[in-house]
């Protein structure tokens, strides 16, 4: 069974989260929608919440488990036996910055990192672009899953 993670903190889950999920579908056995904890880092939405509107969206998808995991990412994959590593890329900041991470796992496991291209369409949106729009009061739901929804 080919199986791999998608880490992230999805603060909050994008359509360009949910693209490469969709697409690593088709390359994958298993998707584990890994969400990291960070202490250091401050979160618009709870741990729960964004946990909620990750397995909302994917309720009809039985190859896909939504897990929580704190510490390094390919620990994570060791301990869910976890073959790969899916990232999604839309510019080339976003290579250079992937890029470094993956020789890092690779020198510390025999995790192999796959990354898709984000649809064009979606290339633009970023969770950080998502809070400011939400935090500004502006219209984000053409950004995000339909489960997400701030109160």
């Amino acid at each position: 069974m080919k199986r791999a993670i998608f880490p992230g903190s999805f603060d909050p889950i994008t359509l360009g989260h949910y693209d490469i999920i969709s697409r690593g579908l088709t390359l994958f056995d298993e998707l584990i929608i890994a969400i990291g904890i960070n202490a250091e880092k401050k979160y618009m939405f709870s741990l729960e919440e964004r946990k909620h509107f990750i397995e909302e969206a994917f309720r009809e998808v039985p190859n896909i488990r939504v897990m929580t995991y704190e510490g390094l990412t390919v620990d994570f994959c060791k301990k869910t036996g976890s073959q790969f590593i899916l990232r999604g890329l839309r510019n080339p900041a976003d290579f250079e910055f992937e890029k470094a991470i993956a020789h890092t796992n690779r020198k510390l496991s025999e995790i192999e990192t796959v990354f898709l291209l984000t649809s064009s369409g979606k290339s633009y949106i970023s969770s950080s672009i998502v809070r400011d729009v939400i935090r500004n009061g502006g219209d984000y739901t053409e950004l995000v899953p339909d489960t997400v929804r701030v109160k």
